[in-house]
């Protein structure tokens, strides 16, 4: 049991007599710890058990196991502890996140041979699209959600929870509808080949189907790590990833489901995460904890807030994923051996550039807190440090390219066949030594989205998406797979330069406010 200190009651302030027994108090509380002396706030929503120090010039209070969650206020304190601090579970989350995917792939390619892998990696880039856009979305609105807490603004923290979760549903019914609808000419437009259409549509069709339950579960974690409760995602994760292979062996290696098996295991399994989320946030975060009220007389200023947001991450990732979808065709007519090593490419360079996406999400959250308390400094101090993390891990992954290549595309292909291994690694060999520049990119891109700049980002994402496309169109058919090798660090260099020219211009990082 960890035992806090007050330094600050916002109001009411109590005094000596401190709280009576059984009330509640409804206000932000400033806490440091008695040993360590870090600094932290509670809302006094959660249940605290307290002591008086006989001097009665301070009170002390236990945060008990059955109450008081701790969440993180990322507006003070020491930089890179509370950077690497938050980091440390998005990364481990992400890096669990990547297993739902990997296990799809290992599983269907040990389980049902390279024909059913193709048919699932013909398929990727436009789960890829519509993931990413619904991730997006839910961070973006995220951001605001972090800026309201930031500011210590308890009621809008609710409100903007509310409105992320209707646009939720808006959304997503949105996109099953879509997705349903225009299934076969979606998989025309991707040059799917006529005999991997049946098993790539069983797929595809599975995981649009279950695209509400990737909406609201992303929402949830986003709003979690808004109020900068890092570890409650990482560990409902790491259950959601655990169901997600057993129920993968079970559907596609014991009832012999094919790939639709493989889908409907990811789905189901994301599912029970969500169930298990709604029933802890309940039960623990009283500020999070909605009831009608807080969805009547939605403040349409907030909603156009969220959505500038949200819109902007969101269509950031799908424009990135566009032009990935335009390379994912062109690839598509180059044979399944080809189709499988672009997939195990891709596969390995999403572990690679996990932590692009880690700091990245960890800045969108940092910036947004520290823009909403007024604090400039401590944002373009972030950005430093986090531009510094990536690049170093950057290095890393250029060096495993270069040992374990192609032990790392066996392992996660499970295929012996040199032409899949030989290109796979050539993809990763080229592509990383250009690394640095992607780490810039994550960075600047979160930060501009953190303070409020939705525009930015976007024409950088555009820049990606239009490279993309002309490579798909010229490069690939006069080079084969070696223009799709060249395609993304040719790409990265052009988009990065708006990111660097706004970023220096930006009023808000002027000066301190």
């Amino acid at each position: 049991m960890d035992t806090y200190y007050v330094t600050r009651i916002e109001e009411p302030d109590f005094g000596c007599e401190g709280r009576p027994e059984g009330q509640e108090i409804k206000d932000k509380v400033y806490l440091k710890e008695e040993i360590t002396k870090e600094e932290t706030i509670i809302f006094m929503e959660d249940k605290l058990l307290y002591e008086r120090d006989e001097s009665c010039d301070r009170w002390r209070w236990k945060i008990t196991e059955s109450g008081g969650s701790i969440m993180k206020d990322l507006t003070k304190g020491k930089i890179s502890t509370l950077i690497l601090g938050f980091a440390i579970p998005v990364f481990l989350g992400n890096l669990l996140q990547l297993t739902y995917s990997l296990a799809d792939t290992r599983i269907v390619g040990s389980f049902l041979g390279e024909r059913s892998l193709a048919a699932v990696g013909a398929t990727t880039t436009i789960s890829n699209l519509i993931v990413g856009f619904l991730l997006g979305l839910a961070n973006g609105f995220a951001i605001i959600t972090a800026q309201k807490f930031g500011a210590g603004d308890k009621k809008r923290v609710r409100r903007s929870f509310a409105i992320a979760l209707v646009l939720g549903v808006i959304v997503s019914a949105i996109l099953i509808l879509i997705g349903t609808v225009f299934i076969n000419p979606i998989l025309g437009f991707l040059n799917v080949p006529g005999k991997l259409f049946i098993e790539a549509k069983q797929y595809i069709l599975i995981i649009i189907i279950g695209l509400w339950v990737t909406m609201f579960y992303d929402i949830l974690m986003a709003v979690m790590r808004a109020i900068g409760d890092t570890l409650t995602p990482l560990l409902i994760l790491a259950i959601s990833v655990g169901l997600n292979i057993v129920l993968d062996l079970l559907f596609v290696a014991v009832w012999k489901t094919g790939t639709w098996g493989a889908a409907a295991a990811t789905v189901l399994a994301q599912f029970i995460a969500l169930v298990i989320c709604c029933f802890y946030m309940i039960h623990k975060y009283e500020l999070l904890r909605l009831n009608k009220n807080d969805f009547k007389d939605l403040e349409s200023k907030m909603i156009k807030e969220m959505l500038a947001t949200g819109m902007s991450m969101g269509f950031m990732s799908s424009l990135v994923n566009i032009g990935s979808l335009t390379l994912q065709t062109a690839i598509n007519k180059l044979g399944q051996e080809i189709i499988v090593a672009h997939t195990a490419a891709r596969k390995i360079t999403e572990i690679y550039m996990i932590m692009f996406s880690v700091f990245g999400q960890t800045m969108a959250t940092f910036c947004g807190q520290n823009m909403g308390a007024g604090k400039v400094d401590r944002i373009k101090e972030g950005m430093k440090l986090a531009i510094i993390y990536t690049c170093v891990w950057s290095t890393f992954a250029m060096i495993a390219s270069y040992t374990i290549g192609p032990q790392l595309v066996h392992m996660v292909t499970g295929s012996h066949k040199d032409v899949v291994i030989v290109n796979a690694t050539n993809y990763l060999k080229f592509n990383t030594i250009f690394y640095y520049v992607p780490a810039v990119i994550s960075i600047v891109r979160n930060v501009m989205q953190g303070i409020g700049d939705q525009i930015t980002p976007l024409v950088s994402s555009g820049l990606e998406m239009v490279g993309k496309v002309v490579i798909a169109f010229t490069l690939v058919p006069l080079m084969g797979y070696a223009g799709v090798i060249v395609a993304e660090p040719i790409v990265w260099f052009i988009m990065v330069i708006p990111l660097l020219v706004q970023i220096i211009r930006t009023p808000k990082l002027k000066a301190n406010k």
